[in-house]
């Protein structure tokens, strides 16, 4: 990944952004939906990703108080 991470509320907040966009523009311009699609779903990705690694983190935390 590149050297700029997004954390999960910037990249939450992006999404949030670009759906709004996406809802309220009556005019359809395929090219600028699709990169706007590939953008949500790298920034979808991006926040799959940190919730699996928080659960990682999480679990490991209440493993080791339950020792």
């Amino acid at each position: 990944m590149s050297k700029n991470k997004l954390t999960y509320t910037e990249a939450l907040t992006e999404l949030e952004a670009i759906l709004a966009e996406l809802e309220s523009n009556s005019e359809v311009n395929m090219e600028v939906i699709a990169e706007k699609v590939k953008r949500a779903a790298a920034l979808m990705e991006i926040c799959k990703k940190q919730l699996h690694e928080l659960d990682s983190e999480l679990e490991k935390i209440i493993n080791s108080l339950d020792d």
